[in-house]
Order: C-alpha cells, then sequence, then structure tokens
C-alpha cells in the first residue's frame, strides 16, 4: 500500500502542471536536530558561556524563532511529530522512548519530509540518530530516505538486548574518554547494515558532518534533503581529541562547541558549492536539557524545568531557520511555531501538495517576515503520552494528578495557569484567580484529545515469529 501511495505521488509530481517544475522552485532542505539542547545553548539565544559562533552567523542571517515547541519532551515521539507532522499520538508514538529491545516502531506506512520531498525528486539523506525502530523494516531508507548513516537509537543504550552499561555518565568517564568509548556498545548503522559495534562516539558528531557533506556534493545538480539528528548533546557526551578539555565542569560546554564547529563545516561547503541562495536551513533540537547531569547537561533559562516535564524548559527549545533572499536577515520572532509544522511549512516553500491525511502541523511561512503563525494552540502530553495541557494563544494550562497527602490513595488534582506573555518562567499560577479560562482550556484540550485518540493510527509491530532484529 506504501508503494503503491508513493507511486501515485511521484506520478503527480511529473505532470506539466507549474506547481511541480524544476530548478529555482525547489529549494534544497537541510534539518539538523540536536538532542537535549536546551533554550539557553547557543549565544544567539543568550548563552554566556558557550560559544556557538557558526549557529550565531546563521540567526544573524537569518531568523531566531524564540516561541519554538516539539511535541514532546522526550527523543522518540519529538522526532516522530517532525518527521510526519502529527502529534505522536496520531501516529502511535506517544507512549515513551523506544530501547533496543522494542518490538515495535514508526510504521512505514506514515507520510515523512522525506517520503514528500523524494517524490517531488529530491535526494534525500538522514546522518544521524534514528530512534524511531532499529529494525531493518523500519530503519529510515523504509521511511522515504535514499540513504542512513548513524546510530539507531540514543547513544546510552546497548546492542542488542540494552543490558551491560554503565548506570549515568559520569565526569570520571568524560576524564578517560578512551575507556568510556567502549562502556556503551551502541551500534553504528550504515543503511541496514551493523558496521561497527561499539560505535567510537569520540568521532561521531564529524563522520555525520562527512556523510551529509558528501551527499550534498554527490548531489549539487539535484534538490536534495538533509536530515541531520545529532546523537550529541545526550548524554554520555564525547569529542574528539582537538575539541577535548579533559575538565568535567566543561564537558558540555566543548560538546555543543564541537557541534556548532561542524555546523560550520556544513554551511561552509553550501557556500563554497553556491547553493547558499536556494538552500534552506533549519536548526532546532529534540527537547530541553536532562537537567539532573548537571555539568554534562545545558541549560533552558529563562524557562522553567527542562527535558522530561510539560513545562517550557522540556519542549520551548532554540530555533533558527537561514535561507538567504527568502527570509530576512538578522530579525527574530516569538510567532508561535512547533517541529510538526515544518512538513506543511516545506510542501509550501517547494511548492508541492501534501496528500490527502490528516495531519496537526502548519504551513508557517508567514512568520518568515512577521509575527503572525496560523498555529493558536498545541496540546501537552507527559513523557510517558499523558495529556497534561494546552497551549491557546498566550495561555498555558497544565494540570497534574497527585497524591493529597505522601503515602495517600486519594489523589486531587492540580491545576496551573500561566500567561506566557509575561511570565515564560512559569513562576505565577493564575489558575485561581481565572476559574473561567482553566475551564475552557480544558474543555478545549480533552475535546482535541479525543479527536487525536479516535484517529490515532498503528505503530509497526514485529511479527511474533520474526528472527530477532539488529
Amino acid at each position: 500500500m506504501r508503494n503503491l501511495t508513493l507511486f501515485f505521488i511521484a506520478l503527480i509530481a511529473l505532470l506539466p502542471a507549474g506547481r511541480h517544475c524544476r530548478g529555482e522552485e525547489n529549494p534544497n532542505i537541510i534539518v539538523i536536530f540536536a538532542d537535549d539542547q536546551g533554550y539557553n545553548d547557543l549565544g544567539c539565544f543568550g548563552s554566556e558561556t558557550i560559544r556557538t559562533p557558526n549557529i550565531d552567523q546563521l540567526a544573524s542571517e537569518g531568523r531566531k524563532y524564540t516561541s519554538f515547541y516539539v511535541a514532546s519532551p522526550v527523543c522518540s515521539p519529538s522526532r516522530a511529530a517532525l518527521l510526519t507532522g502529527c502529534y505522536p499520538k496520531r501516529v502511535g508514538m506517544h507512549k515513551g522512548v523506544l530501547f533496543p529491545n522494542s518490538k515495535h516502531a514508526l510504521h512505514p506506512d506514515e507520510y515523512t519530509i522525506a517520503d514528500h520531498l523524494k517524490s517531488a525528486g529530491y535526494a534525500t539523506g538522514c546522518f544521524g540518530k534514528w530512534h524511531l525502530g532499529h529494525h531493518p523494516e523500519t530503519l529510515p531508507r523504509a521511511q522515504g530516505f535514499d540513504a542512513y548513516f548513524g546510530i539507531p537509537y540514543s547513544n546510552d543504550m546497548n546492542h542488542p538486548d540494552n543490558s551491560g552499561k554503565p548506570k549515568t555518565s559520569s565526569d570520571q568517564l568524560w576524564a578517560d574518554q578512551s575507556t568510556a568509548v567502549n562502556k556503551w556498545h551502541t551500534p553504528l548503522v550504515e543503511n541496514e547494515q551493523v558496521i561497527e559495534v561499539p560505535v567510537d562516539q569520540r568521532t561521531i558528531t564529524r563522520r555525520y558532518t562527512d556523510k551529509a557533506i558528501n551527499f550534498i556534493e554527490a548531489n549539487r545538480a539535484r534538490p536534495f534533503f538533509v536530515y541531520l539528528p545529532h546523537s550529541m548533546p545526550h548524554i554520555p557526551l564525547y569529542v574528539p581529541e582537538d575539541a577535548y578539555d579533559p575538565n568535567p565542569q566543561n564537558a558540555y560546554r566543548c560538546v555543543i562547541e564541537h557541534v556548532d564547529a561542524e555546523v560550520g563545516r556544513l554551511v561552509k561547503t553550501v557556500r563554497k558549492l553556491g547553493l547558499s541562495e536556494k538552500t534552506w536551513i533549519i536548526y532546532t533540537s529534540d527537547n530541553g536539557p536532562w537537567l539532573r547531569f548537571k555539568n554534562h547537561a545545558g541549560s533552558a533559562k529563562p524557562l522553567r524545568d527542562g527535558k522530561g516535564t510539560t513545562f517550557e524548559g522540556g519542549q520551548r527549545v532554540p530555533c533558527v531557520m537561514w535561507a538567504p533572499g527568502r527570509i530576512p536577515a538578522g530579525t527574530s520572532t516569538n510567532a508561535f511555531a512547533s517541529t510538526m509544522d515544518l512538513l506543511p511549512t516545506i510542501a509550501a516553500i517547494t511548492n508541492t501538495s501534501l496528500p490527502e491525511r490528516k495531519i496537526d502541523g502548519h504551513d508557517i511561512s508567514s512568520s518568515f517576515a512577521s509575527d503572525q503563525s496560523p498555529r493558536m494552540e498545541m496540546l501537552y502530553y507527559s513523557s510517558g503520552g499523558k495529556l497534561e495541557g494546552i497551549r491557546s494563544g498566550n495561555w498555558k494550562y497544565l494540570e497534574r494528578s497527585i497524591r493529597k497527602k505522601s503515602g495517600a490513595k486519594q489523589r486531587e488534582l492540580k491545576q496551573l495557569l500561566f500567561d506566557l506573555s509575561n511570565d515564560i518562567g512559569e513562576k505565577n499560577n493564575c489558575a485561581e484567580a481565572n476559574a473561567d479560562i482553566v475551564a475552557e482550556l480544558r474543555t478545549k484540550m480533552i475535546a482535541a484529545d479525543k479527536e487525536i485518540t479516535a484517529n490515532t493510527r498503528p505503530l509497526w509491530r514485529k511479527p511474533a515469529n520474526a528472527s530477532a532484529g539488529k
């Protein structure tokens, strides 16, 4: 069914209607997706300790999005949302992250950014952390990509069953990277084959970039889509020797600055090949910082909390969009936007039509030169997929079921309401003084979730009689 659908989409793309002509109307697309990078972890987003001159230059030549969200505060659901334009629950990917022993994945019948651009004649490559299914039937080439090079799940997970790994990242392991690199048996996969176990994580950020650069050079004469989901700065942290500072207090800074340097190499290639005027680069993160790892984690300041939570620090992430001549340079917007909006926006800027399939993203191209966005609302789901809140305009409502007293069985609903127009740090709970707004938002939230629940599409599940995967 999937192949037949893609065949008809590709056939439509070849029709002589002007919407699908080649050339300048088909800009190259590069999406760089960091892992666990906080809102404050770029110079252009206010970091006073981390130097990111290359990403800052993209911002100075492009546009910062300061109210940009992911659809989940953890990895797998967030990645599913970016690629499909859907809430993770709509595609069945909302219940936490995948592990090496997981027997389900994002369904290959889902329609991704890669599917869409490939049907329009693009070369499509994924270089980095996938985390949407490690079985051969569910790796990137089953989701619209021509080529894949990367790790199939998080870099703190072990091939083949996640056993025998350290419990945590530590200062001691950072101080001895040559030993630490063998502590995690994370596999490196090319297309569908495991080619290295354990992957040398000291060099992996650079190797992803090498592959992306080679792909760009090989496809310079045609439109291309590069999806570059870095596995850093997710713990454990690693950098190559030339970027290494043995002081563990500087571990996180070293990693982000190395990612920035590799972004610089990629952008230099785009410029050298004369592709700047027809290339879009989007840089963002899959969720907020994993704060419990302290100096091995980033900062979400001035936002509240971080990864794993539905507070702003868990899901509001830094975003820079760069497209010389198409996005005004040196600008910033507070337009409400999400990774779910990338698929329909990419369809708009490539002048291509999406198939008839329910998604939750919006075309946010109106925000490129204004503060206007068609996105007015967003639901918040916990790291385990439980509905926890909604943002509507500048109002944000969250609710939690909590025990009345320590050890008690009775529970009560704790309601939180924040006005994000003047309180992005979520310090002032306005729920009690605005019962009518709380009631309105809660009703709206439940209704929206009910529609998604009724129309949830199936996951891929490993057949019971199938042999063990990678």
